[in-house]
């Protein structure tokens, strides 16, 4: 997960065994705007648009683990904390470089053994 993309890796099922490409969401980001103010409005907005449509993907969890490039994923944390579908779910998260889905998909295998 970056500012822009998310990818969502999961169990479609909780009987299912294996981890799968559940979704990928895009933030588009702010425009260009003259106002400093008004382009930091916009982002914040489409920051939390971001995150709502992640979440939709995967609305009955106990246990997410976040990782990514940046420091999105910290927010991310913080909005779930604040949510209260979400306030009991168990958060974890790492740093790491940008990885592709097979990549990704078995880094989350792993992570959950």
């Amino acid at each position: 997960m970056d500012s822009r993309n998310a990818t969502i890796v999961g169990k479609e099922d909780f009987d299912q065994e294996d981890f799968t490409l559940i979704a990928q969401v895009s933030n588009s980001g702010a425009d260009n705007n003259s106002s400093e103010n008004a382009a930091n409005n916009q982002e914040i907005a489409l920051t939390q648009k971001y995150f709502k449509e992640i979440m939709s993907y995967i609305p009955n969890v106990d246990e997410i683990h976040l990782t990514g490039t940046g420091q999105i994923q910290e927010q991310l944390i913080k909005y779930l904390a604040d949510t209260p579908q979400y306030k009991n779910v168990t958060t974890s998260e790492s740093t790491s470089n940008k990885m592709g889905e097979e990549e990704l998909i078995t880094y989350m295998s792993e992570y959950f053994k």
